[in-house]
């Protein structure tokens, strides 16, 4: 089975040490929670896997392949194989969700045609596939900016999905969501996982949202894995110091 390992891996900017030594293993299809308060070195840990940013030392490898080490064509193959939600959706208000999906291809093949907008009939079905599958195929033609957040949110997923990835990042999916959509966006992710077999590891704020989804969650503070295990292993007494409760 493959799996992403991360080995001894360290980010500092200046001198703030935002990922410290960290080295974990993730199977594929395994629904990993990224838990910790705000500054803990969530997001940090995502962009490093995504080489959005990188490392200060360490290596990241998936199947095999050192991705730390990976440059131009091979670099751009890696983001499509490991793609990324955030927190802000990152669509294109302007143009029509069909649109907005198909740009997930960009990735994969980079070419002027893709650049023209001028998309295969075999990549149409395909994202308006996974648009149906989100309940989302009667809003293909609209235009992104006037769905609410939860749609968009899951317009960025489809779009996420089109790239055929083989790790699904999520940063912060839910953060600007009301609960209702909350759980819509998790239901979807929690189905590609489950249904697709695809390794999800999802950066998450709250602690009940993450038990719920999660098979294991992994716990920074400073920086550091401070826990790593089932959802049921984590103590009261960690889980209030992974988010300061005791000082709220």
């Amino acid at each position: 089975m493959a799996s992403l390992e991360i080995n001894t891996l360290v980010k500092k900017f200046s001198e703030t040490t935002a990922i410290d030594d960290i080295s974990v293993r993730i199977l594929d299809g395994e629904m990993v929670g990224i838990i910790g308060k705000s500054g803990a070195g969530k997001s940090t840990l995502m962009r490093l896997i995504n080489r959005l940013i990188e490392p200060t030392s360490g290596s990241i490898t998936y199947n095999g392949i050192e991705i730390t080490s990976l440059k131009r064509k091979n670099l751009r193959k890696w983001r499509s194989k490991c793609a990324m939600i955030f927190q802000q959706f990152n669509l294109i208000d302007r143009l029509d969700v069909l649109t907005n999906v198909l740009s997930g291809t960009l990735g994969i093949n980079f070419k002027l045609l893709k650049l023209l907008k001028i998309y295969s009939k075999k990549e149409k079905i395909e994202a308006l596939t996974y648009l149906n599958n989100l309940d989302l195929s009667d809003k293909a033609l609209q235009r992104v900016g006037t769905l609410s957040g939860g749609q968009q949110q899951r317009v960025a997923i489809a779009r996420a999905m089109m790239q055929n990835p083989s790790i699904l990042l999520a940063d912060e999916p839910i953060s600007s969501l009301d609960p209702k959509n909350s759980k819509a966006v998790m239901d979807d992710i929690k189905k590609i996982n489950k249904q697709d077999g695809i390794m999800v590891i999802c950066n998450l704020h709250s602690l009940e949202i993450a038990k719920e989804y999660c098979d294991r969650l992994i716990g920074l503070s400073d920086g550091k894995i401070v826990f790593d295990g089932h959802p049921s292993s984590l103590t009261k007494e960690l889980a209030e110091q992974l988010y300061d409760l005791e000082n709220e």
